[in-house]
């Protein structure tokens, strides 16, 4: 793909040059986007499934835990994520003992998308028919059986095309990786096409990005299609 991209500018001999550096962004902006999809993705569900499951008349409900929670999502979920770089500096030092690189932006890029997913899942889980809960209790079902084996399956579909969405959000966030030194794509963008006025540059990078997005939309597209025809 990428080779299809830079071979429209063939012609400048630069890009023998950019190419390479061009692949490697894109490996950095997949790596990051992989681990947060992964590390957010079940962070988030666990935040979300006990968001849910603490709420007033909840699985097990627990007033103080929902409100400490809920507020947390509340003020982390709107902050940008350059913001959100700078107000968990000291976070990530104690976590990871750096603030600069992939790893920091990976770190802070999980915490945003955790709380991001978080309120996704909770806000799928309560579209759930209560009545087939209260189904389930009647006939002895514990709290932890009634989410693995009816509320989550029951709101796959809908979960998947939340966490597609929350992907966009991610790529974006690895866009900006570079104000820590995290690299990719965006960063690639601005350090030698934007600073050095080549737009041809900046046009392959945003269409390489927006290639890649379209790619896991189709995908999540196909997978909730899928688990809402079970």
């Amino acid at each position: 793909m990428i080779d299809h991209l830079i071979g429209w500018f063939g012609a400048d001999a630069s890009w023998h040059r950019l190419g390479p550096q061009l692949g490697e962004a894109f490996g950095d902006t997949l790596w990051m986007v992989l681990v947060t999809v992964v590390f957010g993705g079940a962070l988030g569900l666990i935040l979300g499934v006990v968001l849910y499951s603490s709420r007033p008349g909840g699985l097990v409900a627990n007033r103080f835990a929902h409100v400490v929670l809920n507020v947390a999502v509340n003020l982390v979920r709107p902050i940008p994520f350059v913001l959100l770089v700078a107000a968990l500096g000291p976070v990530t030092l104690a976590a990871i003992h750096k603030t600069i690189g992939i790893q920091a932006a990976i770190f802070v890029m999980v915490v945003s998308a955790s709380f991001a997913i978080a309120r996704i899942v909770e806000q799928n889980l309560v579209t759930i028919d209560p009545g087939v809960i209260e189904a389930a209790r009647a006939v002895g079902a514990g709290p932890l059986r009634i989410i693995t084996t009816l509320l989550i399956p029951e709101a796959l579909g809908p979960l998947i095309l939340g966490y597609t969405f929350v992907l966009v959000g991610i790529v974006d966030m690895s866009a900006m990786a570079g104000v820590v030194g995290g690299g990719g794509v965006g960063d690639f963008a601005i350090t030698y096409g934007y600073n050095r006025f080549r737009w041809d540059v900046t046009l392959v990078s945003v269409l390489l990005i927006i290639l890649f997005v379209q790619l896991a939309q189709f995908l999540g597209n196909y997978l909730a299609r899928k688990a809402l025809r079970r």
